[in-house]
């Protein structure tokens, strides 16, 4: 580890009052905690002057590279309160290491994994008031690790300063009504990701990038996007910023390969191997987009969900597109395969199961 992280109290914490007001209705990326970690990155020096400062704004020159050319990248997490008191993330260091495959593509510096793990336990600790308590249901405190070009200069060329810093939202129960289905445009004129581009990297662009097709998905009365491949607009490759399975009538589970163009997200590879568990066959395929239309009709398609931090699982519903539509199979809240596979994957997160797989990490 070549970072340490000493804290710098915050000199205007909530009051333990308006922190419980905060946490009895957190929302998603709203509210955030007292306090943040910074770390600098320079040519020549590599990593240095890491700390965790009072959460409040970032000075950056009006040249910072990454207001003009988009050298950026970031990860997303939990830090979840078990029974104990005791504060653990899932799978962390899967994202450390996808932290570093995207900094690889967009041409920023390693972050070591250690390090970022330890970034993680300085701020859960100096916040950890912040946790929801166990018993709260489905909230957590949301971790946004990020990275970002931070030197000022006009030029296309890799910056020689790099920002890291972590900053947390507590956040609830994304479905705080219970689970429902999300309806689905089927974005046919916009791509997510080329070949060749950084579809596989978790950078802010391909999010921007997302945000004209979501608003005409808006237009259609439906909530999220879909996405088709850039090259033959035939194979289905993600929503937005979620990944997609198909449970089929055979035992098989289905979710898109990854080409280069598909975030491979944590929740993602965690399902591919709770999927065994309850019998069924997972399988990374390219599937058609016709598959899908045609699957749910025939009954071939029984359940479809999607995937990713903040949702967990999230049922799929009524697929619609320019002139035509696919049928739900998700009922009023998902299939049972879709519920029983989320309600695993919570259970250990939250300390209710048994971490047969060494997914857990201990934060706090």
């Amino acid at each position: 580890m070549t970072l340490s992280f000493p804290v710098t109290p915050a000199a205007n914490p909530r009051s333990d009052a308006e922190r419980a007001e905060i946490l009895a209705n957190p929302g998603f990326g709203t509210q955030f905690t007292d306090h943040m970690v910074v770390a600098t990155w320079t040519e020549g020096q590599g990593w240095h002057d890491g700390k965790v400062v009072e959460y409040g704004p970032i000075t950056l020159m009006p040249a910072a590279a990454v207001l003009h050319y988009a050298q950026e990248i970031f990860e997303g997490l939990k830090a979840y309160r078990h029974a104990d008191g005791s504060i653990w993330s899932f799978r962390p260091e899967q994202n450390a290491q996808r932290l570093n495959r995207s900094a690889t593509r967009l041409a920023l510096p390693q972050l070591p994994e250690e390090d970022f793990l330890a970034s993680l336990r300085a701020l859960v600790e100096v916040d950890q008031a912040w946790v929801p308590a166990h018993d709260a249901g489905e909230f957590s405190l949301y971790l946004r690790p990020f990275m970002y070009a931070s030197e000022a200069f006009l030029g296309v060329r890799p910056a020689k300063e790099i920002t890291y810093s972590v900053i947390a939202s507590p956040a609830g129960a994304y479905f705080s009504g219970g689970l429902k289905p999300v309806s689905l445009w089927l974005s046919t004129q916009y791509s997510r990701a080329g070949q060749g581009g950084t579809g596989a990297a978790k950078c802010g662009g391909n999010y921007a990038a997302s945000l004209a097709p979501q608003l005409e998905g808006i237009e259609h009365g439906c909530d999220q996007v879909v996405f088709l491949d850039s090259s033959t607009h035939t194979y289905i490759e993600e929503l937005g910023g979620m990944n997609l399975f198909f449970v089929m009538k055979d035992g098989r589970i289905l979710t898109p390969r990854l080409t280069g163009t598909i975030l491979e997200g944590v929740t993602r590879a965690s399902i591919l191997e709770l999927a065994k568990e309850i019998g069924l066959d997972p399988r990374e395929e390219q599937i058609e987009i016709d598959v899908w239309k045609e699957g749910v009709r025939s009954g071939e398609i029984q359940e479809i969900f999607a995937c990713g931090t903040a949702a967990v699982v999230t049922p799929v519903g009524e697929l619609r597109w320019e002139g035509g539509s696919a049928p739900s199979t998700a009922g009023e809240s998902g299939g049972e395969v879709t519920k029983s596979i989320r309600q695993r994957l919570l259970d250990i997160q939250y300390g209710r199961a048994e971490d047969t797989h060494g997914w857990m990490t201990r934060l706090v």
